[in-house]
């Protein structure tokens, strides 16, 4: 027979979804109304607004896509792409790889530009594969990408589509809320994220916003996009600009209050504020684990601060180790992806996740984790490096 699910409390520090914050979570319990109510109407110009603050962008077209940052990436390459099209793709992890197949779904051309898992995008390789290409219509990049934790230089890569006449997609799933972003000067032209990371919110939305080159090129598609439910022209009709809205589809309403509350917790704390935050916990965290003699796979200027990918030791098993964190600790820490499947955890430090009680925690389940399993680790100092960065 089957009864109500009550889920065990867990403290997540993988790769996402991050901790939700108790505000989040009471705002899902508020009444249901319907997605066409006035009232509701005025809570979807709030998010606009709210979205635009996060995105640091003035573009109209900015709003949560009803479905996972996957659907927000699907959504930038079937409005901006057509079929014969020619598009750039940088991959340096999993996620590049997606844009790939999202291209090719599309009916287009992906030319690759390839960099090691661990590696920042190469903006050489990117100047060449423009000057090669230059009958290519965009150029895809990952900001943050969550398979390695390393981060690009966004504004750089946008500036060199710009200057060549190419519109950008960009993958900020895991940056929005956790580092630099900023699209309006940087001259992203479609942007993509999620909520479940540095937001702090529950899955299941994507933030997305597009500049007005990018808005005309949908504008003047030659073909239908070939996707009804991600066709942004519909969309827009629903999340228009004036109080008359167009039935498009039903959205997820409670979900959307989580996703305002936590923008509005955003807003509150202010975006600088939020980075540095972030930054500040990584680097305590990054001083335990060095001390305690483990080391990163990202070199220390393209570390995320969100997200970090932590060298397994030589002869541990590193789902045994995973399983005895959430037997012994309730901490959920995240497998490698792909070619870092079986090398590293991923350590994430998200949203409301990303505070000092987290980081000694997981200090301290890690070394005695660790030694439990025979590691060789220097045990004892991890929580003192840690602790001297919050002292500094």
């Amino acid at each position: 027979m089957s009864h109500s699910f009550y889920p065990p409390r867990r403290i997540l520090m993988g790769p996402g979804p991050s901790d939700v914050s108790p505000r989040v979570l009471g705002a899902l319990a508020r009444p249901t109304i319907g997605h066409l109510d006035p009232q509701f109407i005025v809570l979807m110009d709030e998010i606009k607004q709210l979205l635009q603050y996060a995105f640091q962008t003035d573009n109209a077209l900015t709003l949560p896509v009803s479905a996972p940052g996957s659907a927000g990436m699907e959504a930038c390459f079937a409005n901006l792409l057509e079929p014969g099209d020619k598009a750039i793709v940088c991959q340096n992890g999993v996620f590049g790889g997606r844009m790939k197949e999202n291209v090719e779904r599309c009916g287009a051309t992906a030319i690759m530009v390839e960099d090691a898992w661990g590696d920042t995008v190469s903006l050489e390789k990117v100047e060449q594969a423009i000057a090669r290409n230059s009958d290519a219509r965009l150029l895809a990049f990952v900001h943050a990408e969550t398979s390695t934790g390393a981060f690009s230089d966004a504004a750089a890569i946008c500036k060199l589509a710009t200057s060549h006449g190419l519109l950008s997609i960009v993958d900020t799933v895991t940056s929005l809320g956790g580092i630099e972003l900023r699209v309006d000067e940087w001259g992203a032209d479609a942007v993509y994220s999620g909520t479940q990371k540095c937001l702090s919110c529950v899955p299941g939305i994507s933030p997305l916003t597009f500049s007005e080159r990018a808005v005309e090129r949908i504008r003047s598609r030659n073909s239908r996009v070939q996707s009804w439910f991600l066709d942004m022209q519909l969309v827009m009709a629903y999340w228009g600009e004036n109080s008359k809205r167009a039935y498009h589809h039903t959205a997820p309403v409670n979900a959307l209050y989580a996703l305002h509350e936590s923008l509005l917790m955003l807003r509150e704390e202010g975006l600088e504020s939020a980075w540095q935050r972030h930054r500040l916990h990584h680097t305590a965290l990054v001083a335990g684990l060095e001390a305690m003699g483990l080391g990163l796979v990202v070199a220390p200027e393209w570390r995320l601060p969100q997200l970090n990918s932590v060298t397994v030791p030589a002869g541990i098993d590193e789902a045994e180790l995973r399983g005895k964190l959430l037997r012994d600790f309730n901490l959920e820490i995240g497998a490698g992806l792909g070619a870092l499947a079986g090398k590293v955890w991923r350590i994430g430090l998200m949203g409301c996740a990303a505070n000092r009680q987290n980081v000694l925690l997981c200090l301290t389940a890690l070394e005695q984790s660790l030694a439990a399993l025979g590691a060789v680790i220097k045990p004892g100092v991890a929580l003192a490096a840690a602790s001297a960065v919050y002292q500094q």
